[in-house]
């Protein structure tokens, strides 16, 4: 399977899932942002159930800015505050004093670019799922393609309908139960090495 897909931030499982089984994975690089989607937002799993972490982003006065073309707004310090939540979240994890010297640097560095910031996390989550996945980039926009299997509609976090995924142990499972396609990191620090295999084995019907 050969998928065009967006990168986001800290992608879902959802996103994980379609990507490790692909032949091929093109990163859709040439559409217009739009807000409320996964290209700056993901979920984790706090002390008080599903939480948002939302990279503010500069607003211009175009009706249309390209994706490429987004600066994150950094006046706000959100990476100081993300990796707060994700360390508040994640602290008692299995996994996560395995994988945090990987991941703090995200939120340390400095960030400018939102899909150059996107494709470092996703390089990132590679190299702590020891995954190598094959990927190419767009350099035009199609709205319809017959070329790849398209899975772009995934991008969407306003009314998304994910798939349903093989329950795993998270932190907070005794006070809020099993919350479905969060952030890869819920499953990296949960699961560990263990994450691959998770991911390759879920069956969907895209």
């Amino acid at each position: 399977m050969n998928i065009l897909i967006h990168p986001t931030y800290f992608p879902n499982v959802a996103h994980f899932v379609a990507m490790c089984q692909a032949e091929t994975v093109t990163f859709e690089m040439a559409d217009n942002f739009q807000k409320q989607t996964y290209r700056n937002r993901t979920y984790i799993y706090g002390a008080n159930g599903k939480l948002l972490l939302n990279i503010p982003v500069v607003h211009t006065q175009k009706d249309r800015q390209k994706y490429v073309d987004v600066l994150t707004f950094n006046e706000e310090n959100w990476q100081r505050n993300h990796w707060k939540s994700i360390e508040s979240a994640y602290k008692t994890s299995p996994f996560f004093e395995f994988y945090e010297d990987e991941l703090k640097p995200l939120f340390v560095e400095p960030v400018s670019s939102l899909l150059d910031f996107n494709l470092q996390c996703f390089q990132t989550v590679c190299n702590c799922l020891q995954l190598e996945i094959k990927t190419n980039q767009t350099t035009t926009f199609e709205k319809k393609t017959t070329q790849y299997t398209d899975l772009r509609h995934l991008v969407k976090a306003k009314g998304e309908k994910a798939p349903s995924f093989e329950l795993y142990i998270q932190v907070f499972n005794d006070k809020h139960g099993f919350i479905n396609n969060l952030s890869i990191i819920d499953l990296l620090c949960n699961e560990g090495p263990n994450a691959l295999n998770y991911l390759e084995s879920q069956k969907i019907v895209w």
